[in-house]
């Protein structure tokens, strides 16, 4: 990672008296490829607008490289905008859609030229140049819309939910597209979507976003390993989110069980949320957990079997390479590791503001 070089300084905004994004304060490495990820109106479009000079901010700042571009239109901004709806002229051919920002901004025909060559050439159309929109895939035409950003030569990439109307085995080819054309471009990705494995495949860095706030800032693997509260444990992957009472350091009571745990300084007694994933459930012999339950649910997804437990009166989520058929008396175990412990938000305020906002 190299410099920090995007900052939006406590920027607020809201249409029609609605708080979209409230003192929002972020900052964005050069070279990056960070994703806001958050459920539908958490404001992770609102933040990329912002950023791309589509809306104006009603409060804060933002900054490009050192420079306040706040008030700059976004022709004037290096940056670059890739969202869902492809927005492709249809009555242009491939080479004329690409080339379409670099005749407004009146660059040599040779120049066009080579930059079309290139572009195609990077998302691997070479030679489709002269066709029309209508011959492509949808996959195609979304490589077509990074091709006519990527010649502009932006410092960055914005990209809204790019993907979001390709089918599932595409989009994860585009995927690892993306991911090679950021290494081999050396620009910085801001990418939008509310699909965590999407977020968890492609990020060096993930911003959590809920009611207009960050809820936790950090690299896939600790924002699912770590997550800092129950919302974000429960929107990246699966939890099992379980009421409890932290008896004191490093050992914690749930539905009326009491388990060690590696988590400290909260107060004696006082109410948290238990949060485990469903893969570090491990199902044992009744006699081996800490509680007994039984199997009330089976599935096989392919790499594993998802299994419901109804065990203390909560109904478990697993994920385990084992099968356990339907009406299986067994056990629950969890290591202390794998048992989380997070802060009981007391509002729903609370809740989006997470416990670092």
């Amino acid at each position: 990672m190299e410099k920090e070089f995007i900052h939006l300084s406590h920027v607020s905004k809201s249409f029609d008296g609605v708080q979209i994004i409230d003192d929002l304060d972020l900052k964005i490495r050069e070279n990056e490829f960070l994703t806001l990820l958050g459920p539908s109106g958490c404001g992770k479009t609102t933040t990329l607008r912002l950023l791309g000079g589509f809306e104006a901010p009603d409060a804060g700042q933002i900054f490009f490289d050192g420079k306040d571009i706040t008030s700059l239109p976004p022709n004037e901004r290096k940056l670059n905008t890739v969202f869902q709806k492809y927005a492709l002229f249809p009555h242009m051919t491939i080479a004329d859609n690409i080339a379409f920002g670099l005749k407004i901004s009146k660059k040599s025909k040779a120049y066009i030229e080579d930059k079309i060559q290139y572009a195609l050439k990077l998302v691997n159309l070479e030679g489709f140049g002269g066709r029309g929109v209508d011959s492509l895939s949808g996959g195609q035409q979304q490589r077509i819309a990074i091709a006519r950003a990527i010649v502009n030569e932006p410092k960055v990439l914005l990209l809204d939910e790019p993907l979001g109307a390709l089918d599932l085995k595409l989009r994860q080819d585009m995927q690892y597209e993306l991911i090679r054309l950021k290494e081999e471009l050396g620009i910085t990705f801001i990418y939008v979507t509310h699909d965590q494995e999407e977020a968890l495949t492609m990020s060096d860095t993930i911003v959590v976003m809920n009611q207009g706030y960050i809820q936790q800032i950090g690299s896939p693997e600790d924002v699912y390993n770590e997550p800092s509260n129950a919302f974000v444990a429960d929107f990246i992957g699966e939890s099992n989110i379980i009421d409890g009472i932290m008896l004191k350091d490093e050992l914690v009571e749930f539905l009326g069980t009491k388990a060690p745990c590696v988590d400290k300084g909260f107060a004696p007694n006082m109410p948290v949320d238990v949060v485990i994933r469903p893969e570090d459930v491990e199902l044992t012999s009744p006699a081996d957990g800490f509680m007994e339950g039984d199997v009330t649910s089976i599935i096989f997804k392919g790499v594993h079997y998802e299994i419901e437990v109804k065990a203390g009166g909560y109904d478990w989520l697993v994920h385990t390479t084992k099968m356990f058929p339907v009406g299986t008396h067994v056990g629950i175990h969890v290591i202390p590791f794998n048992i989380h412990i997070m802060n009981k938000p007391e509002s729903s305020d609370e809740k989006a503001v997470g416990p670092d906002a």
